[in-house]
């Protein structure tokens, strides 16, 4: 049972820390085109953001998984 908590709790806190890197991600997307960066790097903007968010979700999986005390 305590193991079943533990992926639960890990599970739970990774998705409430990926929406928070998508919403921050997001805004410097929107704040690089504000600032003038033209619309046909939309999409290359876009993708390195997405890679840049994928490898801190991957961090706070591996350290969550690590790290995470037992209930």
């Amino acid at each position: 049972m305590d193991v079943l908590l533990r992926v639960i709790a890990i599970f739970i806190e990774v998705v409430i820390l990926a929406a928070i890197i998508y919403c921050l991600l997001n805004g410097v997307r929107l704040t690089l085109f504000d600032l003038g960066l033209r619309s046909k790097y939309g999409k290359v903007v876009t993708m390195a953001l997405m890679v840049a968010g994928f490898i801190v979700v991957l961090f706070f999986i591996a350290h969550l998984t690590v790290f995470y005390p037992t209930v």
